[in-house]
């Protein structure tokens, strides 16, 4: 009996422990989704990741970063005469002729979503839609989108103009790098000043409810709790949504060193938000922020070859963190990348090389391994240097003869000095032996 009662009670352990294992996982209405860390692009939680799917406005988040990396923030923009009348959904009322700065149409874009201030982007820099999307699609594939494909700058529905979950995680990764997109994504509302078209102040309210929306009207049920849509850490970043595409959200956010980015796509009404809070809270609390190199961390002595010393000491540039369960840090790999030996000249803080961090086999990362010292050449070493410290000595064949005059000179001058030397001693020995007569 008491076998029976052990075996039962451990049969029950076995299936809570099951249960809340299962339980950590997100369950997502969305037809597709994904959850990464924002530094390493590791991925913690996908749902149909590679799916074609229809994004939206959530496209603007390319052509914001374009935008940014094109334009000129201060730039004047004059909008030309058929964008206000050719363009549907969301919009700021642009009209022909109308002198806006680059800087307000990037905030209507990212804040307001406005599809009008993204043709007149697209046009601004490319001349046309058409050349903008190919700029778009050519970035695209630059920053690891492998499945995307667009047509406008806006996202209104086309049947070629897709991307995937994982593609648009991978654009909002690289477009959370830059500060100045940063910057826009997090506000939550912003103003344009009166135009030469425009006697009124534009408001503008961003459609991302994450960022602001409290109280009665804004709350959801997440995992049986009622809560604010507006997320705790939240930094961005885009909504979207057309019939086709239904409700689309990228999401960033970050608490201490962790940041993550969720990515949501066809989700029916608010549970676009309910979905990003469950990847979001699976984030954080699964997965911890842990420290895996230290700045000035020392890493060996490394030979250096024609230096006034005969190593270099080798040191981590600056710190660094990766994102991983409890059971994974003792899995994570570390790979020192250093040559056997390297040459002088080397300066303080000089690239030697790296340390990569893998986990099952895959790259996660890798921080910079430096020189803590300075190390100058020696002797003729240090003379070629001086004379050019760009370009290798070989292609200066002006040098040569110089070194080898010096060469020639300096072996006569020593001929000389041990003629001189022989004669010296040769007197000595005479003097000598003359004097011993006198004895």
């Amino acid at each position: 009996m008491k076998k029976a009662t052990s075996l039962i009670l451990a049969l029950v352990l076995l299936v809570s422990i099951s249960n809340i294992s299962f339980a950590d996982k997100p369950s997502i209405s969305a037809e597709a989704a994904i959850l990464i860390d924002a530094k390493t692009g590791k991925i913690l939680y996908s749902k149909n990741p590679h799916k074609k799917m229809y994004p939206a406005s959530t496209t603007k988040i390319l052509t914001g970063i374009l935008a940014i990396e094109k334009g000129i923030l201060n730039e004047q923009v004059i909008v030309d005469d058929k964008t206000p009348y050719e363009i549907e959904g969301s919009h700021i009322a642009l009209e022909p002729g109308e002198v806006v700065t680059f800087n307000d149409l990037l905030h209507a874009l990212l804040i307001e979503s406005a599809n009008d201030a993204a043709v007149v982007i697209a046009k601004h820099i490319s001349g046309s839609v058409e050349e903008f999307s190919k700029l778009m699609n050519k970035k695209a594939k630059e920053i690891g989108a492998k499945n995307t494909h667009f047509v406008n700058p806006h996202g209104l529905t086309n049947k070629e103009h897709v991307t995937t979950a994982y593609d648009l995680a991978m654009i909002a990764k690289y477009s959370m790098n830059n500060d100045t997109f940063r910057d826009i994504v997090k506000k939550y509302r912003y103003t344009i000043g009166p135009t030469n078209k425009k006697e009124k102040t534009r408001y503008l309210i961003t459609s991302n409810r994450l960022l602001y929306a409290t109280g009665p009207g804004n709350r959801i049920r997440v995992d049986g709790k009622i809560v604010d849509i507006k997320y705790d850490g939240i930094t961005g970043i885009k909504t979207g949504y057309t019939y086709e595409a239904q409700q689309c959200l990228v999401a960033s956010a970050k608490r201490g060193n962790q940041e993550l980015i969720s990515v949501v796509l066809k989700a029916i009404g608010t549970n676009v938000y309910v979905d990003t809070h469950k990847l979001l809270n699976y984030g954080f609390n699964n997965f911890i922020n842990k420290q895996f190199a230290f700045k000035n961390e020392y890493i060996q002595n490394i030979k250096v070859e024609h230096g006034n010393v005969s190593f270099a000491t080798a040191i981590v540039e600056k710190p660094f963190f990766l994102t991983v369960s409890e059971d994974e840090i003792d899995k994570i790999k570390r790979k020192i990348v250093l040559p056997d030996k390297i040459s002088a000249p080397v300066t303080k803080g000089q690239v030697l090389g790296r340390i990569e961090f893998s986990l099952n086999g895959e790259t996660l990362g890798f921080v910079n391994i430096i020189s803590a010292i300075d190390v100058n050449q020696k002797g003729i070493f240090q003379v070629v240097n001086k004379t050019d410290n760009k370009d290798s000595i070989l292609k200066k064949w002006w040098i040569w003869p110089i070194l080898l005059f010096a060469g020639w000179r300096t072996r006569i001058a020593y001929k000389r000095y041990k003629r001189k030397k022989r004669r010296y001693k040769r007197g000595l020995i005479y003097s000598y032996n003359n004097s011993k007569k006198y004895y």
